[in-house]
């Protein structure tokens, strides 16, 4: 069959199973399939289908099955598919060009049986406390855009696939607590980019490889494999000599005598042998390289040429401005559109705030946290270029007239700023606090997924948990007070999600004295009154059949943020506590809204 799966296909309302696998079907996955309501296997596999996969399949509670591998299905995996966490048993992304990273929520389908998620573009795998049993596949070198592997805590056996050297692009990798056995891979030496690596708690053995990467890792990456050796500031066991011992001196002598002149003349010839081929190998290597990592290499951009693309920096370009600079929008050579924040550098810390950054989002990535492009840094001059957001803020979401949204987006684009919390707070090799997170650093691209921005004063956490420096530099309302930490993060967190869902700002005037929006929000929870402090647009009218699930809903939420933001730091939840909160309200506010539907339908 080929054409496009008709859009009419969601009137088949009592449709249990529905198989268009292995056909040239085309065009994109129709989002009115999220009307099937009764469905249980999706086959829809080895086709040429197109596009993003449709958050509506994530409304299909019943789905057993759901197998779209095979076709060139692009963007991420939604988040939302941990919704079908009760019935889903295979789920099939196979052979796509999916890109970004497996959203943490996916992990939450316990009963799942049969994940295939190969041959795509991810930048992220986290496998790790399951009870994945078995070899490690060959087939995994094939990830070459695999940026962070986690398969920790696992029973996994056998050896290290040697295949692990065509996956150029990763810089995390995990493996300890297996039950892996034989030697490292000498070839692992190839990932020039890893910068944590992790093979403690396993069977292996034999020497562990000195050149590459490995040159920078500590014992603390060896621990627990008693039949490794290697260098001495690993303490670990010296590697024995592998020659073989003469155990006559005269002879020793008399082979030496007349080896050592032949020796010498082969080592010359093969030296110079060597030497010819590793010029040219460098040469293959430098554009091997080259093709293989666009992403990893900064465009280069000129002053001149910022200029140029902005227009000369000036108002019509303006995006808006604050912190340490202002940010335009401004059109690349090639057609990106792109926002480049210019740094104010009469302001002081303007410096620190431009190197932070640069250091901060030249080394980490995730679907949710703004991608730099490039930095320009001259004497009297310095900018970022950072991939554009043209739905804007947040903010002006929040506070035009022109623009409204609902419970659903709103929960959505909170979860994804939690989702880039717990990047930075925990996916990181070194924990980084945001400091400043609010709605104005809360981006929305096309399809109003949130990107958190800005890290002007982030900071590096190190070896613990805080830094002994009062913040003061971050925005009035918003930050916690003491120390940088990350539950300070969270206080920020909780103050915000109190504000996309009540519509008011901290600083608002109508908090004076000891009010303040946090005891505005606890107060209407102590009283039973939510509905006077939450946005009038989210309700409607208490005749709608939603409206009771809208209450309990944004009930949730709001206690939710008064434990982001408790007095006392250790007091707070943590960020992962947070996301699956946020999960649970969503998942039960979408069962509420479905029967709400279904009752509506009844009674007419």
């Amino acid at each position: 069959m080929r054409g496009s799966i008709p859009s009419d296909i969601g009137n088949m309302s009592s449709l249990i199973a529905l198989s268009l696998d292995y056909n040239q079907l085309s065009g994109p996955i129709q989002t009115t399939m999220g009307s099937l309501k009764n469905l249980q296997r999706s086959y829809m596999n080895d086709n040429q289908l197109q596009g993003y996969i449709p958050y509506e399949l994530c409304q299909l509670e019943n789905l057993v099955d759901l197998l779209l591998g095979g076709n060139q299905l692009s963007g991420s995996i939604p988040s939302c598919l941990g919704n079908l966490a009760a019935a889903l048993r295979t789920l099939s992304l196979n052979s796509n060009l999916l890109t970004s990273t497996i959203p943490s929520t996916l992990w939450r389908i316990k009963y799942i049986l049969h994940v295939n998620l190969s041959s795509n573009s991810l930048i992220d795998i986290d496998l790790s406390s399951n009870h994945l049993s078995g070899i490690i596949p060959g087939s995994i070198g094939g990830l070459q855009d695999l940026v962070n592997l986690s398969l920790a805590s696992n029973n996994l056996e056998g050896l290290i696939p040697t295949s692990f050297d065509n996956m150029l692009s990763l810089e995390l990798l995990d493996l300890s607590q297996n039950n892996l056995s034989g030697e490292i891979p000498k070839s692992l030496e190839a990932l020039l980019h890893l910068r944590y690596l992790n093979m403690s708690f396993n069977r292996l053995r034999g020497d562990i490889p000195t050149g590459g990467p490995f040159r920078n890792f500590s014992a603390q990456s060896f621990v627990s494999n008693s039949a490794l050796c290697g260098a001495p500031q690993l303490h670990i066991a010296a590697c024995k000599n592998r020659t073989i011992k003469l155990h006559s001196t005269k002879a020793r002598g008399s082979i030496l005598k007349y080896a050592i002149p032949g020796i010498m003349s082969v080592i010359l010839l093969v030296t110079s042998i060597s030497m010819l081929i590793l010029c040219r190998k460098r040469h293959v290597e430098v554009a091997r390289e080259t093709t293989l990592w666009p992403q990893l290499q900064w465009r280069r951009v000129s002053y001149q040429e910022l200029r140029t693309v902005t227009n000369g920096f000036n108002e019509s370009n303006l995006l808006g401005s604050g912190g340490f600079g202002s940010v335009y929008k401004g059109t690349l050579s090639d057609g990106i559109n792109v926002a480049i924040k210019v740094f104010n550098l009469q302001l002081e810390g303007a410096f620190l705030s431009f190197d932070t950054k640069c250091e901060i989002l030249g080394s980490i990535r995730h679907r949710n946290l703004i991608k730099i492009i490039s930095c320009c840094s001259q004497i009297d001059f310095k900018a970022v270029v950072l991939d554009y957001m043209p739905n804007g803020s947040l903010e002006k979401w929040l506070y035009s007239q022109n623009f409204c949204f609902n419970i659903l987006q709103r929960l959505n684009i909170m979860i994804d700023v939690a989702s880039a919390l717990e990047y930075l707070h925990h996916g990181t090799e070194i924990p980084i606090v945001h400091c400043d997170l609010k709605p104005s650093n809360i981006l929305l691209d096309d399809d109003m997924v949130g990107h958190v921005a800005d890290f002007g004063i982030a900071r590096l956490l190190g070896g613990g948990d805080s830094i002994t420096q009062t913040m003061t530099l971050a925005t009035i309302g918003y930050m916690a007070p003491g120390i940088v930490t990350r539950r300070g993060d969270m206080y920020s967190f909780g103050v915000v999600l109190m504000e996309t869902f009540t519509k008011r700002k901290p600083t608002d005037e109508m908090f004076v004295g000891e009010t303040s929006l946090k005891k505005w929000v606890a107060n209407s929870l102590l009283s039973d009154s939510i509905v006077e402090v939450v946005d009038a647009n989210l309700l409607g009218t208490e005749n709608d059949f939603s409206f009771v699930s809208k209450i309990d809903c944004l009930s949730s939420i709001m206690r939710l943020a008064l434990s982001c933001c408790a007095e006392s730091p250790e007091g707070r939840i943590n960020i992962q506590d947070a996301i699956g909160t946020l999960n649970k309200i969503m998942i039960k506010f979408l069962k509420d809204a479905a029967g709400g539907v279904v009752l509506r339908r009844h009674l007419a």
